[in-house]
């Protein structure tokens, strides 16, 4: 499965987990998933406990979390508390832009989406 199929199966819905990034609408954010993976747990352990998930949603998890730190590591030297209400001001648009497979510049001033 390619990364935008992955990326296709996080989904933000404001109505889901506070708007949280989810896997395919389900109530399984991907920050928890993000936890688990990183906890002692295995793949077949996690996907055992959570019977409606899949192996593909693990790996969509983790290609967000990729994506997310792509733009965050982009950011260069700017000042933390001008990119934080920066990130903060614009993070509907944001996770629009990730959801949708879209290029985003993040700057102290703005955050730029490309198409």
């Amino acid at each position: 499965m390619s990364n935008v199929e992955l990326l296709s199966r996080i989904t933000v819905d404001a109505e889901v987990c506070h708007g949280k990034p989810c896997v395919r609408g389900l109530r399984y954010p991907v920050e928890f998933l993000l936890e688990l993976l990183s906890s002692d747990m295995t793949t077949e352990q996690i996907l055992a406990d959570y019977p409606d998930l899949e192996a593909e949603d693990l790996k969509a998890a983790c290609a967000y979390g990729a994506r997310l730190s792509q733009i965050l590591v982009s950011t260069g030297n700017n000042s933390n508390v001008a990119l934080s209400r920066v990130f903060a001001t614009n993070l509907p648009a944001l996770l629009t832009a990730l959801s949708s497979h879209d290029f985003v510049e993040l700057s102290v001033s703005a955050i730029t989406i490309h198409a």
